[in-house]
């Protein structure tokens, strides 16, 4: 199933559709999609790497889109949506915590926890949630996914062909190791609260 999965990524990303399918991918994962953008990028990237910067753009871009739905989540929804979504991520008696990390150190929150493996749409709704001033909100999560995105698109750059062979040669070993990550994640997001 992952092999068929990542030979369709490939496929995709020779048709004309493949940015939108980025981007939506880019856009839901800042707001409630628990998978990240990298999951396409990748192997998109490896496949077509003359578009990489392209494709970097377009995951910033869209994943900044949907910081904002993030955002507007925590500041409106927060005690519907924005709860269930902490609850699913067992969360919930976090956010208070985290929301007063935002009183001292607002601007390093985002730039930091935009960066890392730590899922980006928890800081966005909880941004959102502290009522974090959202010209500031944007402008670090400009910084801080474009960083995230363009340094992994300058390492696909660089690397994309080494990276390609050790994809299609231990597909199921990267996938793993990529879940360990995610999850990795989610634990030093609750750990840090």
């Amino acid at each position: 199933m992952i092999r068929r999965l990542y030979e369709w990524i490939l496929a995709l990303a020779a048709k004309p559709s493949a940015p939108w399918a980025l981007a939506a991918v880019a856009f839901a994962e800042s707001s409630f999609f628990p998978v990240p953008p990298d999951a396409m990028l990748v192997p998109m990237a490896v496949s077509r790497p003359e578009k990489v910067w392209f494709y970097a753009t377009i995951a910033t871009i869209a994943s900044v889109l949907g910081g904002i739905l993030g955002y507007a989540i925590g500041a409106l929804l927060f005690d519907s949506v924005g709860q269930w979504l902490f609850n699913l991520y067992g969360l919930a008696d976090k956010a208070e915590t985290f929301q007063a990390s935002y009183a001292k150190y607002g601007h390093w929150v985002i730039l930091l926890k935009g960066l890392t493996p730590i899922p980006y749409k928890l800081v966005t709704i909880t941004s959102g949630f502290a009522h974090y001033d959202l010209f500031w909100f944007v402008v670090l999560s400009v910084i801080t996914r474009g960083a995230r995105f363009f340094i992994l698109a300058g390492l696909l750059g660089r690397y994309g062909v080494s990276i390609r062979a050790v994809l299609d040669r231990h597909l199921n070993v990267a996938v793993a190791l990529f879940a360990a990550v995610v999850i990795l994640g989610f634990v030093a997001f609750k750990a840090m609260l």
